[in-house]
């Protein structure tokens, strides 16, 4: 069948084989909304531009509310001849207001419409998903609060370093997921240009005003290039690098609640909300949820590495290649608003063992630093000295099977005489991190104003 669309230079329609592959409406059809948005401004602009008669503009307006609302009602007849969802919603609209339908696409092309349309979904789902981080910095730094004095050890290559606090711990996240939602705020920024007006590639000799559409759709204002505004995809890129990013974080904070919830460390503990059984071994609990957290970030990296080559040899302006720019995208950002919000649920739902964590933070010789440091502000050490001072001191801890804090005066002082009874108000591992007061520090009172600070900033966000 000979596509319309096309107009006159084809006299056969494609090859089936060549329908397959050029037919995008199975998955650009979500760009429905979009769609109808950005031809009702360009309709009302090209009315008031006196390109089209207002009474067209009208006609198309009410007819494209009516495709909007089949769609939504599930009534809309999608057809893969009509390639895509531009086509498809015009064909329909013909059929609904007839001939007035033809002025809708004056002086724009599918290349311009489709940019359009993939920005404006793309910046509503930086929207959605900078609100997901939000919600998830905020139940990290509920965690906070409440274990602003829970005490963990704090690990450098997995082995035990100095002790911190559980709370200290969920800030560290608070941190990174702040520095993701700002990532999206910036990529939503530069990408809030309008591409509508920029026609095929070269713009337009009607009179239009593209800084009314522009403003219609709540972009900052038009694009300033033609040829720029319908080849690049480097919003969909940035975009994806801070998805990339953002999964990253989760998939390592994910890892961590899989690693606490073992039994060898049992720090922490899933309800059966988060956690699912084994067919064969009655007395399994995994941490699934985790793990798929951790999972998804391989997707949505590969969504970017994909567009990445997509896009590294394409000429300008517009090729077909394009096409295959958006279901990674519709892949990616979905999965990473799946992640955020299980991973929201898992942290409001997860309750850390503080004996367990406790014990564990004074274990490895944790306090070993507070030693050296002791020596330097006690004794007057050069630091190298201390730190050689407290390793003879570890290894007779290890000869002896004891922690710091169990060794004897009397043989901490066969190592350096000068040693004190005082030297032992340093070596617990709560003593440990209430020491550390300087900005950005473990000690409790440090975490739970900067707690309550991050609660603050995000009552206003």
């Amino acid at each position: 069948m000979k596509n319309s669309m096309w107009g006159g230079r084809f006299a056969a329609g494609p090859d089936a084989l060549m329908e397959d592959i050029n037919a995008s409406i199975d998955f650009d059809k979500r760009l429905y909304a979009q769609d109808i948005a950005g031809s009702k401004a360009h309709a009302a602009m090209l009315a008031a531009t006196g390109i089209i008669p207002q009474d067209d503009a009208e006609r198309i307006a009410a007819g494209l509310d009516t495709i909007q609302a089949e769609i939504e009602s599930g009534s809309f007849e999608f057809s893969r001849k009509l390639e895509d969802i531009h086509m498809n919603i015009e064909a329909r609209l013909a059929e609904l207001i007839g001939p007035a339908a033809g002025r809708l696409h004056t002086a724009r092309s599918r290349n311009d419409q489709v940019a359009t349309d993939f920005r404006l979904y793309i910046r509503d789902r930086l929207d959605e998903l900078s609100d997901q981080v939000g919600d998830l910095m905020r139940a990290l730094a509920e965690k906070a609060v409440a274990h602003a004095d829970t005490l963990m050890p704090g690990f450098t290559h997995m082995q035990t370093a100095q002790p911190v606090t559980f709370g200290h711990h969920c800030l560290a996240y608070v941190e990174m997921f702040a520095r993701d939602r700002s990532r999206m705020t910036d990529a939503r920024a530069r990408m809030n240009e309008s591409p509508l007006g920029a026609a095929a590639l070269a713009g337009t000799s009607f009179p239009i005003d593209r800084e009314m559409s522009a403003k219609a759709l709540g972009f900052a204002r038009p694009m300033r290039n033609s040829l720029d505004a319908v080849s690049d995809r480097d919003f969909a890129l940035e975009s994806l690098a801070a998805a990339s990013i953002s999964a990253v974080h989760l998939s390592r904070l994910a890892e961590e609640i899989v690693i606490w919830a073992t039994s060898p460390f049992g720090f922490a503990r899933l309800s059966d909300s988060f956690s699912t059984g084994s067919s064969i071994m009655p007395q399994k609990r995994n941490p699934d949820a985790a793990e798929l957290v951790r999972s998804k970030a391989g997707r949505i990296i590969g969504a970017l590495q994909a567009l990445l080559v997509v896009m590294k040899g394409l000429p300008l302006a517009y090729s077909k290649d394009m096409q295959e720019d958006k279901e990674p995208v519709f892949d990616a950002l979905p999965s990473l608003s799946l992640a955020l919000a299980a991973m929201a649920g898992m942290v409001r739902d997860l309750e850390p063992n503080r004996q367990a964590m406790a014990a564990a933070a004074g274990q490895g010789y944790s306090t070993a630093t507070d030693l050296a440091d002791w020596l330097v502000r006690v004794l007057g050490m050069p630091f190298r000295e201390a730190h050689h001072v407290t390793g003879a001191i570890v290894a007779l801890a290890e000869q002896a099977g004891a922690a710091l804090d169990e060794l004897p005066l009397s043989s901490l002082q066969d190592v350096e005489p000068r040693i004190t009874e005082d030297v032992f108000s340093v070596l617990s591992a709560g003593n440990s991190a209430a020491s550390r007061t300087s900005f950005g520090g473990t000690a409790p009172k440090l975490v739970r104003r900067a707690a309550e600070d991050w609660l603050k900033a995000l009552d206003k966000s």
